[in-house]
């Protein structure tokens, strides 16, 4: 899988990409991250992004005319254009399944707005797949970008120990309800004890614990999980 991110920051990344899975599955050779600075597309002296948006109103808006050349040229970079995802509280939320749908992708391009985002132009043109993380205001669409990889990566094949975590975590495809309690050593602290049937060996009545746990769970925190249609995993 190959993610090129666009941004005016790419210096956030540095430290994400430099620690576990994800800088492990990269030396792997399971995932490749490429960082691209959008201000080296601009065709001034003082590399100019934004300007005031028309009609007046508050903020700086991202200027077509550098934008639609930066995706244009990273798309040239790979034999196949990849997919391209804009970060934006406009885009349609992100779920498990459109995550899933993601890691089907072999390249995803992550356009990463500031300010008060991009001349509509942009959208109009590229005709990306709008995503957004959540209903509340970022700073720009760098953190959105890092949420994408790290969820879909999850799903690349190789990339964890284990790749049945993937299959039952929460939220995961036919998965609807969240994870249950888990417990390590020691089995007492502070007066708090391992549940006793974890501890039994009987794997039929723990799985049934499990699942008990799961669905009471769900109910408490997250019960319109539970109202959902089957179709929406």
């Amino acid at each position: 899988m190959r993610f090129d991110v666009l941004t005016l920051f790419p210096g956030i990344f540095e430290g994400y990409l430099a620690e576990s899975l994800l800088k492990e599955a990269m030396d792997r050779g399971l995932i490749e991250v490429n960082l691209y600075n959008m201000r080296d597309w601009a065709n001034d002296k003082h590399n100019t992004m934004d300007d005031r948006p028309f009609g007046g109103g508050p903020g700086m808006v991202l200027k077509v005319d550098r934008v639609v050349p930066c995706v244009e040229a990273v798309q040239s970079y790979a034999p196949r254009p990849g997919r391209v995802l804009m970060m934006t509280p406009q885009g349609r939320p992100l779920t498990q399944r459109i995550v899933e749908e993601l890691a089907q992708e072999e390249r995803l391009l992550l356009l990463c707005g500031r300010y008060e985002g991009f001349d509509q132009r942009v959208v109009d043109i590229l005709q990306p797949d709008e995503i957004s993380i959540g209903d509340y205001v970022l700073n720009g669409g760098e953190v959105a970008a890092a949420v994408i990889i790290d969820s879909v990566m999850r799903l690349i094949p190789g990339v964890l120990g284990d790749e049945n975590s993937a299959v039952v975590d929460s939220f995961s495809s036919g998965n609807r309800l969240l994870e249950e309690d888990q417990y390590t050593r020691p089995r007492e602290y502070r007066g708090l004890a391992v549940p006793e049937i974890l501890l039994s060996g009987d794997h039929g009545l723990i799985e049934k614990w499990r699942e008990a746990n799961r669905l009471d769970k769900t109910f408490l925190r997250r019960p319109d999980l539970l109202d959902d249609e089957p179709s929406g995993y």
